[in-house]
């Protein structure tokens, strides 16, 4: 078990926006910070993330709580492994109560270095990359080795003090469930590290030398490791993207590597999968313009197409340089075309005009059925997108497609939704929110105030009450920022106001009635206006 006092010191370490911006993309407003919630289909900017409370909201599905809390809900896992996620994410070393869990925190690194030592004894393997380009200071930069046979890479972790448990937890090795065989899944094969953007090695990326029907194979997904929110080569290029405004994202290994050692230190690569919504979190933290590096061909292609349809509908400027003639990024490095490769970085096809273009090309124009078939795709795709984009690009769509303009509809972005908001009362809202942040206030209010004339918020005031300053709704109340916080001066005004209109409309509820008798309509008339003079005489008056 994790020790009390190693998750006491790690949440001192904690803060939500850094956390929370690792999976999403904030935008500063006011003191705090909106994104997308993760949590419920959002179009508008729902959650808040506040940096002085150190806790996350979201104003429509009432999601909400601290950085563990935050992590727990969208990575799905437990409170253990949350806390080791994010002593990752902080290179935080974790103490626990069994010394042995402690040993396994080692175990990348070892075996990491076990594969750079069997680089230099394995000839093929060493030449390999050399006839690709890749030289010494390449090979020690990105740490690259060489996984040898299986009972080699298993009596290394065995002579080392690894379990077979702790071997499978970071899915270097497994059982067969065939003969219930321990094996290691990374044999005769080039090894990539694969690193956290904190620098932690929690996977790899294996390329054959031998043939293997499977050119590129990666660690299959542990709690450590997931390549869908990865980008190979990250923690080395950062501060040249936050530098620069620019990310370079490729293909694969070879191609960052090699774009690295020519300098072009802010480039990336997906790992073996397509660019999906869980890599935009990583990409957008820096706010870079973002350039697709894709091979030419058709799955490059199809690769490139689907990321610009997902870049621009999300807003990141950039664009995309496709790789013709059989050559890649590494090619024209070791070819010395280091020039060429800056201009064509510089001369990118914008995301919006290249989707546009593929869609396009996808058709047979020459056949009406396949020209209309290409409009209302493309006019599909253009309505994703901000009402601004598409405007200025509907002009582009009926030029490819040789149309009149005005066949191209554009209408308001679907992800705008109109909804009405629950009626909220602002002066209740007030009261409640300054007991949120001044609670020795809570008597004054409790002499004159009962919680019945609380009308649209009585929910809200009763939870108040009950202390309970975790449930979603006070939590949005102490988060929203058009709600004021009142010193007690102007509480004490708000609470005049309050209760003049309180008993405002019972008075007129009162002389409505038909229940009552004229005698008592006459009592409570009375003494609600006696209670209303006092009020507006600047004098609380107690509840009965």
């Amino acid at each position: 078990m994790i020790e009390n006092s190693s998750i006491e010191n790690l949440k001192t370490r904690l803060d939500i926006v850094d956390v929370a911006g690792n999976y999403l993309e904030l935008k500063k407003n006011g003191a705090n910070f909106k994104a997308l919630c993760p949590f419920h289909s959002d179009a508008n900017p729902s959650l808040v993330i506040s940096p002085s409370k150190q806790i996350y909201h979201c104003f429509s599905c009432g999601a909400g709580g601290d950085a563990i809390k935050f992590v727990m809900e969208y990575e799905k896992l437990n409170y253990p492994e949350t806390i080791e996620k994010l002593a990752s994410m902080y290179n935080f070393s974790l103490t626990y109560t069994d010394n042995k869990q402690q040993i396994d925190r080692k175990l990348m690194d070892n075996l990491t270095l076990f594969f750079r030592k069997n680089l230099d004894m394995r000839k093929e393997a060493k030449e390999y990359l050399l006839q690709r380009g890749i030289g010494e200071a390449i090979i020690e930069k990105f740490e690259l080795g060489f996984a040898p046979n299986s009972d080699e890479t298993l009596n290394f972790l065995r002579s080392h003090g690894y379990s077979m448990s702790e071997a499978k937890e970071f899915g270097v090795a497994d059982i067969s469930e065939n003969n219930n065989r321990a094996y290691c899944r990374f044999t005769q094969r080039i090894m990539f590290p694969i690193r956290s953007r904190n620098g932690k090695i929690i996977g790899y990326g294996g390329r054959t030398i031998t043939n293997h029907p499977a050119k590129y194979i990666n660690s299959p997904q542990t709690k450590y490791f997931n390549k869908s929110k990865l980008l190979y080569g990250y923690f080395f290029a950062k501060d040249t993207i936050f530098k620069q405004k620019k990310i370079i994202i490729t293909e694969g290994y070879m191609d960052t590597i090699m774009l690295h050692s020519a300098g072009f230190t802010n480039a990336v690569a997906t790992l073996g999968t397509a660019l999906t919504n869980d890599h935009l979190p990583l990409i957008s933290k820096m706010e870079p313009e973002v350039i697709l590096a894709y091979d030419g061909d058709d799955a490059g292609i199809a690769a490139a197409l689907k990321a610009s349809i997902l870049l621009s509908r999300h807003s990141f400027k950039g664009g995309v340089i496709l790789f013709g003639g059989g050559l890649d990024p590494a090619d024209m490095v070791k070819n010395g075309e280091i020039e060429k490769l800056g201009r064509l970085f510089s001369e990118t096809q914008p995301f919006v005009e290249f989707a546009i273009e593929r869609i396009v090309k996808r058709y047979d124009l020459s056949d009406a059925l396949e020209r209309q078939k290409a409009l209302q795709e493309g006019t599909s795709y253009l309505q994703s997108l901000p009402e601004a984009i598409q405007e200025s690009f509907k002009g582009v769509l009926s030029g490819a497609l040789n149309l009149p303009q005005n066949l191209v509809k554009t209408k308001r972005n679907a992800n705008v939704r109109d909804r009405k908001e629950a009626f909220v009362d602002v002066l209740e809202l007030t009261i409640i929110k300054t007991i949120l942040q001044k609670p020795a206030l809570i008597d004054t209010i409790l002499d004159n105030i009962d919680i019945s004339m609380f009308k649209s918020h009585n929910e809200e005031f009763k939870l108040l009450l009950n202390n309970e300053l975790e449930n979603p709704k006070l939590m949005r109340i102490s988060m929203w920022e058009d709600i004021k916080t009142y010193d007690e001066a102007n509480l004490f005004s708000a609470m005049i106001t309050f209760l003049i209109r309180f008993y405002s409309e019972k008075l007129l509820l009162i002389k409505k009635s038909k229940t009552l008798s004229y005698k008592e309509k006459q009592f409570h008339i009375r003494s609600i206006q006696e209670k209303i003079f006092k009020l507006k005489k600047g004098e609380l008056v107690a509840f009965e």
